[in-house]
């Protein structure tokens, strides 16, 4: 097996685990308040992180480092978990898969920018097309109308866009576990405070499904889904091995209709489908480096 096909594969993991997060937070939320969840996920994740760096005596990143792990922090371990798990107190995790279909895409355009590169004039096209598509499917299932809680799958799909970015060009250098650990160490501080501040006593009578969803939030979706995810990068490379994320939606749907009960409806896959498809485009598309 090759570096590209190991890759894949390695990433095809943490695509898996990923897939899980928008059903899961669905369950959680009906037992957890919203920003608990967000923050004490975190804690945990912070806290098993912290014991791995120490566990494998990690060294210190350099000093030019810190402010990248702040950047990854921001995107990974505050923006895209506070935003999609306040959308999913009240929106449906099927809706979100296709909403968040145009995180490969908005990967390679904060890439772009990022890296100074130089798309053709196709790959803005098709980047706007499928900005489109997904502008036109909230419309069409929501009256016509573009709601806050799809403003908030954007917000945080363009937060875990960036974290990708960061975290897995820091990947081609460091290890890759230890990447999200040092991410999830220095927002650590913050994290055990809100979280401190938001738990309830109530929460200790929560059933067996809501820890465990909390717990699969923490130890997988914040930490052991990056393990893979990163390591992918690194191996396989950012352009060959980031195609993966590209059945993300499709394995929410499933997941959402195992977990939750949602239908996998026509509308649904169709547009999951058209999404997915300008993402396909958009990496036929010339990009230079300048």
């Amino acid at each position: 097996m090759n570096q590209e096909s190991k890759g894949m594969l390695i990433g095809f993991i943490g695509i898996l685990i990923f897939s899980l997060t928008l059903p899961v937070s669905k369950i959680a939320v009906l037992s957890f308040d919203p920003y608990f969840i967000a923050f004490g996920r975190a804690l945990l994740a912070g806290l098993v992180a912290l014991a791995y760096l120490i566990y494998k005596q990690a060294p210190l990143p350099q000093k030019s480092d810190w402010i990248k792990f702040v950047i990854i922090a921001l995107g990974v371990v505050f923006g895209f978990p506070i935003f999609t798990t306040v959308a999913m107190k009240e929106g449906s995790s099927s809706h979100g898969a296709v909403i968040l279909g145009m995180m490969p895409l908005a990967t390679t355009v904060i890439g772009v920018i990022r890296f100074k590169e130089r798309p053709s004039i196709g790959f803005w096209l098709v980047s706007l097309l499928g900005a489109a598509l997904v502008v036109v499917y909230a419309l069409l299932k929501n009256a016509g109308g573009f709601t806050y809680i799809d403003g908030l799958l954007v917000a945080g799909g363009i937060c875990a866009c960036i974290g990708y970015v960061e975290g897995g060009e820091l990947s081609r250098r460091m290890n890759p576990r230890a990447v999200i650990s040092w991410a999830l160490v220095v927002s650590l501080p913050i994290n055990a405070t809100i979280a401190f501040y938001l738990f309830e006593l109530g929460y200790w009578g929560a059933d067996t499904l809501a820890w465990t969803s909390f717990i699969y939030l923490s130890l997988f979706s914040m930490f052991l889904g990056f393990f893979f995810w990163y390591e992918g990068l690194a191996i396989g490379g950012i352009a060959r091995v980031s195609q993966v994320q590209l059945i993300q939606p499709f394995c929410t749907l499933v997941a959402a209709s195992i977990l939750l009960g949602d239908y996998l409806t026509a509308m649904n896959m169709v547009f999951a489908f058209l999404v997915v498809s300008t993402v396909i485009l958009s990496k036929r598309m010339l990009v230079e480096r300048t």
